[in-house]
C-alpha cells in the first residue's frame, strides 16, 4: 500500500532557503543595531529583508523554486 502526497513542498527550495536567510539576517542585524541605538543600521537592515523577498521570488522565478503545477499522476 502507498500514501501518495500532494503535498507542494511549502519551502523546500533553493529560493525559499535564500530568502530565509537573507531575511534572518537582516533581522537580526536589525536587532542588534536597534539595541545599540544604530538607526540608519535598523533601516539599512529594513532594506536587506526587502532584498531577500525580492532575490527569493526572482530565484523562483528563474526556476528554483517549487514547481506551481501539481505532479502528474501516472
Amino acid at each position: 500500500m502507498s500514501i501518495e502526497s500532494i503535498d507542494p513542498g511549502h519551502g523546500h527550495s533553493p529560493a525559499a532557503w535564500t530568502a530565509v536567510i537573507i531575511m534572518l539576517l537582516a533581522f537580526t542585524i536589525g536587532t542588534v543595531a536597534f539595541f545599540l541605538e544604530m538607526a540608519w543600521l535598523v533601516w539599512a537592515s529594513a532594506g536587506l529583508l526587502v532584498v531577500g523577498l525580492i532575490v527569493g521570488y526572482v530565484m523562483s522565478k528563474v526556476g528554483y523554486g517549487v514547481a506551481d503545477s501539481a505532479p502528474a499522476n501516472h
